[in-house]
C-alpha cells in the first residue's frame, strides 16, 4: 500500500493537541505549536492548506547551530508550522517544496 502525505494529529505529554505533516516516506516536514483544542488543532491544518500555496509565507531560517529550517506563517504573521532541522539550504528548500505540493490535499489522521 503507497502512502500517501498526511496530517497527524497526537496528543503530546503536556497534554496539548499537535499536527504534522508528513510526507509520501513518512518523515515528518512541518510540526505545529501546541493547542488546547482539538478544533483549534484543526484550524491550524487549514491554515497550512491555505498558506502554504504562497511562497511568500514561507519564511527561510538558520539556526544558531548552522543547521536549516523554515517557518509557514499565516497572513496575519503567525507562525503555524516549523520544519525539521535540514543539513543544507538545498534539502531544506526541497522540505517547502514538499509542503507547498502535499499540503492542500493531504489527508487528516486523527490520533489525539
Amino acid at each position: 500500500m503507497a502512502n500517501h502525505p498526511k496530517f497527524e494529529l497526537y496528543t503530546g505529554n503536556n497534554g496539548e493537541i499537535y499536527f504534522r505533516l508528513t510526507a509520501t516516506n513518512g518523515e515528518p516536514i512541518l510540526g505545529s505549536e501546541g493547542y488546547k483544542a482539538k478544533d483549534s488543532a484543526l484550524n491550524g491544518v487549514e491554515s497550512v492548506r491555505k498558506n502554504s500555496a504562497d511562497g511568500d509565507k514561507f519564511e527561510r531560517k538558520t539556526a544558531a547551530n548552522g543547521k536549516f529550517y523554515f517557518n509557514l506563517k499565516a497572513s496575519n504573521g503567525q507562525v503555524v508550522g516549523t520544519s525539521q532541522m535540514y543539513a543544507s539550504e538545498a534539502s531544506r528548500d526541497n522540505g517547502i517544496e514538499s509542503v507547498a505540493k502535499n499540503a492542500a490535499a493531504a489527508e487528516v489522521e486523527d490520533n489525539a
